[in-house]
């Protein structure tokens, strides 16, 4: 009972205070820019400063894998998807390979969805290896840098060590063929192996035009201290319960699934959107990888992301100020959740809900159709352009070999 009163009068303390502070924000339409070289970064424009060359493959690599089977186009992975078709009609693409930064090849390698819709990675070593190997043979480029000036889309859970159980992926580890290419992924984990340095971590695919039909009046009050729908244990693939998530879920579950503070459950409303819209904090929790959607849907309604993930790398990190706008609990402390957030002064709630407010700042975490000035996209050709001009060392020497096209599991050496 005294957990009871004391959290119905926290809450009732917060809704106050925030409800005036909303109120503040929709008169004056205060947002707060971001201080210092993050928020040019993100408004910088990438025009001009770079050119890339798209390679023609064959339909079999993109067009005809997403004919098979649409759903791909809204589904988390979908960034490869959405970048090669903003890549065809963007003003930074050159069709003179001669005069090109960097050379992308448009392959999909994550629309292979199970009947439940989630993708299997199995067959994408080997799509990837032929794509690279087409490029190879047909065109002078890959092999005068074995691929150091190029870039790849590879939305997996662990990006190019495609597959989806961390221990089969670090296993597996980063696509050889791949050691030297640039690689956009949403995977991001600091001293991990299936993050190479220098890779640009961006956020999953969430569709726009669906978050845009569930925007709710600004002035809404936030009722809802912490929001969370989604899975606490993964019975299916783990049984005993300690592996998914690292247990960080289960422990969220098992603490506060009686708190009154928290309003956390499996089911999946029809409300989700707005729920979001009308808490202050959205807990986003690893899963089987670090990232997920819930990072792009909080700072889209303004919902201040409770990032739990030990060492995540997140999107565009020098152009995005997490610090400022989430709030970051270790999986050791999930137990202390409740005592974490409620120590949080209103005044700091406040200023995190004004930069979250922030256009910009939900633009570079979305992929919109038609492409939008700072939106993902440009954030991406942003890190493609903050790394030229590359450096002579990148060029081989004539005839010099670096890649081992022989290496890897025996299953990926088989024919696509």
């Amino acid at each position: 009972m005294k957990v009871s009163i004391y959290a119905f009068v926290v809450l009732l303390a917060y809704a106050s205070l925030l409800r005036i502070g909303a109120e503040e924000l929709e008169q004056s339409q205060q947002t707060e820019r971001i201080s210092g070289s993050a928020g040019d970064v993100l408004e910088d424009d990438p025009v001009g400063r770079l050119k890339v060359f798209v390679y023609d493959l064959p339909s079999k690599y993109n067009k005809k894998i997403l004919q098979k089977d649409p759903r791909c186009l809204n589904h988390m992975f979908a960034a490869e998807i959405y970048m090669h078709r903003f890549l065809l009609s963007s003003p930074v693409r050159t069709l003179n390979p001669e005069e090109a930064d960097w050379f992308y090849t448009p392959v999909y390698t994550t629309c292979d969805l199970t009947p439940n819709g989630l993708p299997l990675p199995f067959k994408s070593p080997r799509m990837m290896r032929s794509a690279i190997q087409l490029i190879s043979s047909n065109w002078p480029y890959w092999n005068r840098t074995a691929g150091a000036d190029h870039f790849f889309v590879t939305p997996h859970d662990f990006g190019a060590c495609f597959h989806y159980q961390e221990e089969k992926a670090i296993e597996r580890g980063i696509l050889s063929l791949l050691q030297r290419a640039t690689l956009v992924q949403t995977f991001g984990q600091r001293n991990h192996v299936c993050l190479k340095e220098g890779s640009i971590t961006i956020p999953p695919y969430a569709p726009p035009q669906k978050m845009q039909s569930h925007l709710i009046p600004p002035d809404t009050p936030r009722s809802i201290f912490v929001y969370f729908r989604g899975l606490f244990y993964d019975v299916s693939n783990d049984p005993e319960g300690g592996y998914y998530a690292r247990g960080a879920r289960a422990s969220v579950w098992e603490n506060f699934k009686d708190n009154p503070l928290f309003d956390i459950s499996t089911e999946h409303p029809v409300t989700y959107y707005e729920d979001m819209q009308r808490a202050v904090f959205c807990l986003c929790p690893l899963g089987w990888a670090p990232w997920s959607p819930r990072l792009v849907e909080g700072v889209v309604f303004g919902c201040i992301p409770v990032i739990i993930a030990d060492d995540i790398v997140l999107p565009f990190a020098d152009a995005i100020p997490w610090e400022e706008i989430g709030v970051f609990v270790a999986e050791k402390d999930v137990p202390n959740l409740d005592a974490i957030l409620t120590s949080i002064p209103p005044e700091v709630i406040l200023r995190k809900q004004r930069l979250l407010a922030n256009p910009s700042m939900k633009q570079a975490m979305l992929f919109p159709q038609p492409a939008q000035p700072g939106d993902a996209f440009h954030q991406i050709l942003n890190g493609l352009a903050r790394k030229l001009p590359h450096d002579n060392s990148i060029y081989l020497n004539p005839g010099e070999k670096i890649l081992d096209w022989n290496a890897g599991p025996s299953g990926d050496l088989k024919p696509w």
